[in-house]
């Protein structure tokens, strides 16, 4: 088993900045790669970012909601996984989710290929 524990989130003003951190514990060993998700309310849990333990490829979105200002980096001595977030937007607002994708293959965008999910954090941005 592994489990994840996010933190950082919180309110904050548009434009503003946040990091968010996931700290993984368990059979970490286990894992290949970490994504971040976020859901709105009334909405679909919506891929945002994602990342290999090994070599640290990233992987985005397709859409450009969130391009040029959120990145995605790791510290493997740490088993942690951030999410920096800039120039936030209200639309930004969301409960942010990592989670834990076991197999070396599979769609890193596609939530249904992760195993282990973390309680989620609030990010609020106001306007």
């Amino acid at each position: 088993q592994v489990q994840l524990v996010e933190s950082g989130g919180g309110l904050v003003q548009a434009g503003g900045s946040l990091r968010l951190s996931c700290a993984a514990s368990g059979r970490t060993f286990s894992t290949n790669a970490m994504g971040w998700f976020r859901q709105a309310p009334g909405k679909e849990r919506e891929f945002v970012l994602a990342i290999r333990w090994s070599g640290g490829e990233a992987y985005y979105a397709d859409s450009d909601s969130v391009k040029g200002r959120f990145t995605i980096s790791r510290d493997n001595a740490k088993n942690t996984v951030y999410l920096q977030m800039n120039s936030l937007k209200p639309e930004d607002t969301a409960v942010y989710y990592c989670a834990a994708a076991s197999s070396p293959i599979g769609n890193l965008r596609d939530r249904h290929t992760y195993d282990y999910w973390g309680q989620g954090t609030q990010v609020t941005v106001s306007s």
